[in-house]
């Protein structure tokens, strides 16, 4: 027995040394960063610091949440949360819309609409968010002049300078770049509904819109459920849609860390970047970890994910 389990460990250590290199990767690009910045953040460490940094506890917390920068950081946090959900619903609905469309056996050309409709998830991301700050540019962007020689507006719209029409340009290009990924998913939900289920609801007399609410939505959920919970997360952090198209701007009131359109990740960028406010910015990335691993937990367990198939 004790040489069978010799044996057995002799055979496990023999495994070291293949996935040392991965470990050691791991350690440094990861383990080591995380470490790193929760002991940045209970310090007073920035840019001023010239190697002396002291241990202040959970003062830069207070800061955060009970001193001057929350003055900041709770107007920055509810738009961070209604972006990620508008963009997060809205990306799933269209790309829904969008896979029942092209899912119907009737239409002949529906590998050619589904190839067109995937070319936002294909371009390079801060290209096509780029393509959108000249798009909307408020003096000659291209929807401005288009709406003009139609005549439905007489002078150009702000899209980029006006707070909240700033912020709907957002979510709409965060939207746009994210439904053909939830329109690939969905359309691979929709091909393993059994036919039977909607012949049925045929045969009982059931409308087309009470068999997308009885039958396509629920068996969508355990399918596309995780996903989204992982898409809002993402839209969470979308550093690039947020921050490429406007910088942050139009600038908000009384403060020089934040604008309308900034969301906590690019507020880390400036705060760390421009500012140099490391021990605040390392702080943030502490809060913005725990409240989406809070969500996503809550989320998952309501939804069951965690329990074992029987």
């Amino acid at each position: 027995m004790k040489s069978i389990e010799t044996a057995k460990r002799k055979k496990d250590f023999a495994a070291v040394p293949f996935l040392s290199p991965a470990l050691i990767s791991i350690l440094i690009l990861s383990i080591l960063p995380i470490v790193y910045t929760v002991y940045i953040a209970f310090t007073d460490y920035n840019q001023y610091s010239k190697g002396v940094v002291n241990f202040i506890g959970i003062g830069n917390f207070i800061e955060v949440f009970n001193g001057p920068f929350s003055k900041v950081f709770f107007p920055v946090f509810l738009w961070t949360l209604v972006y990620s959900l508008l963009s997060t619903i809205g990306s799933f609905f269209l790309g829904l819309i969008m896979a029942v469309l092209v899912n119907n056996e009737n239409i002949k050309e529906r590998s050619f609409y589904k190839a067109i409709l995937v070319l936002p998830w294909a371009l390079p991301g801060t290209v096509a968010v780029l393509s959108f700050q000249g798009l909307f540019n408020g003096t000659y962007g291209a929807i401005n002049n288009l709406l003009i020689s139609m005549h439905l507006i007489i002078k150009p719209i702000p899209w980029l300078t006006n707070p909240t029409l700033s912020q709907l340009v957002v979510v709409v290009v965060t939207i746009w770049l994210g439904f053909p990924y939830m329109m690939n998913v969905c359309i691979g939900a929709l091909e393993s509904i059994p036919n039977t289920f909607y012949e049925a609801a045929d045969v009982d007399g059931a409308s087309k819109l009470t068999q997308f609410w009885k039958i396509t939505l629920p068996s969508l959920a355990q399918t596309a459920y995780p996903l989204v919970i992982t898409t809002f997360a993402f839209n969470f952090n979308n550093f690039g849609s947020a921050f490429l198209i406007t910088q942050g701007l139009p600038s908000r009131p009384g403060t020089q860390f934040a604008g309308y359109t900034d969301i906590l990740a690019s507020v880390n960028y400036r705060l760390s970047m421009t500012f140099g406010k490391y021990a605040i910015a390392a702080t943030i990335s502490i809060i913005i970890f725990v409240v989406l691993g809070s969500i996503s937990f809550v989320q998952m367990k309501a939804s069951r994910q965690f329990e074992e198939v029987n």
